[in-house]
Formats: structure tokens, C-alpha cells, sequence
């Protein structure tokens, strides 16, 4: 499917694509508060500071639980605090963010699933909208649904691909990589991803989700 070489170093890279917007705002701030010229603009620069480092962290914590060994952990995890770490981060993208969830036991490797799902549901949202996410128990284990909604709704066909497991026509970059990551912690669980699209949707699911994850 892929190398795992590979595949640590575009997941490397996605981190760093999805961090470098608020460390720069960070970096630009500093460089107008430390200049004695600038210093009618310092105001601007100290809210631009401290959105930027909001973001920063809200990105980071969220990356955590998505890619890093956070998602790991044993036991189940806290759902509001998997609520509340999502949020953060679709707030600092264009789109907003739903709940529906019941369910008797969400683990961190549930939640890291999810939370990757709500990632392919920010990239098929570039004018924003609003992101539902369906979390259900079912006879055949759990299912997460998450659901894009807004204009031009969109599932590229890179993207589609990567689900599938398939090798996309411009071979595997940082950001189609991420995709097959979900598709491989869905697999790990013992299920499936599938998506569909729509008229201004796009709805990704996790099917048949091991309950004891």
C-alpha cells in the first residue's frame, strides 16, 4: 500500500502544513512588537500574537490525539474532552461543528478515528459549512459518521482514491496520505470507510467499528 517510510514522512509533513499558518502568525506578530517603528500597530500585533498561539495549541493538542500517541492510550476516553479538543481545532478552519453522539464506550483509538474523519470533512469544505458527526452502537460495533455540508462540497478524487487504498494519480503527498491514514485506523479496528457525495455533501462512515477498541 505504502512504504511506512513514506508514510511517517508525509504524515510529518501534514503536521507541519497544518501548523505553519499559526506559527507564522506568531513569528509576523514578534517582528512588529520588537520594532520601536511599528509601535502604532503593536495592539493589532498583540491580538495577532495571541490568536495565532491559540491556534497553535488548539492545532496541536487536536494532532495529538489524531496522529500522535495520544490517540493511543488504553481505556476509554474522556467525550467531552475529545469534543472539546475537535472543536478547537474546526475553529480554526472555515467550517462549524455538530454532535450526535450515543454511545455506551468511546475509546482513544475511536476518537482518533473520528477525529481524522472530521479532518477529510475540513478538506471537502474550502468555503466552509458544517461538519455533523454521527457517532452510533450498532449490532455490528460502532459507526461514525461524519458528514460535510456547505458549497462546493467536494470529494477530490485524490482523496477518494486514498480511501480506497489505491495509489492516487499523483502518487502520495502529505496531504493525500492522511485519508489512507484513516482508512488504516478503521481497518485496525476491524472495519471499513467508505464515503459518498451529494449535492453540497460530502458523508464519510466508519462501518462495523470493533466496540472494545
Amino acid at each position: 500500500m505504502i512504504d511506512p517510510a513514506q508514510l511517517s514522512a508525509y504524515i510529518a509533513s501534514r503536521i507541519c502544513h497544518d501548523l505553519v499558518s499559526p506559527v507564522s502568525s506568531v513569528t509576523s506578530a514578534l517582528d512588529f512588537i520588537n520594532d520601536p517603528a511599528e509601535s502604532e500597530m503593536k495592539v493589532q500585533a498583540e491580538a495577532l500574537l495571541r490568536n495565532g498561539a491559540e491556534n497553535a495549541s488548539s492545532r496541536l493538542q487536536f494532532l495529538r490525539y489524531a496522529f500522535g500517541s495520544m490517540g493511543l492510550s488504553d481505556g476509554a476516553a474522556d467525550i467531552h474532552e475529545a469534543k472539546k479538543v475537535t472543536e478547537r481545532f474546526v475553529e480554526t478552519h472555515k467550517p462549524s461543528i455538530e454532535w450526535d453522539i450515543e454511545t455506551t464506550h468511546l475509546s482513544y483509538s475511536h476518537a482518533r478515528l473520528m477525529m481524522n474523519l472530521v479532518m477529510l470533512a475540513i478538506d471537502c469544505l474550502p468555503r466552509g459549512g458544517v461538519i455533523s458527526v454521527l457517532i452510533r452502537d450498532t449490532e455490528d460495533g460502532l459507526q461514525v459518521d461524519v458528514t460535510g455540508k456547505g458549497l462546493r462540497a467536494k470529494l477530490r478524487d485524490d482523496t477518494a482514491e486514498a480511501l480506497r487504498g489505491d495509489v492516487p494519480e499523483g502518487g502520495w503527498s502529505a496531504r493525500t496520505v492522511q485519508p489512507l491514514f484513516a482508512k488504516m485506523i478503521a481497518e485496525g479496528l476491524g472495519g471499513t470507510v467508505t464515503a459518498r457525495t451529494g449535492e453540497e455533501f460530502v458523508a464519510i462512515t466508519a462501518h462495523k467499528i470493533r466496540a472494545a477498541g
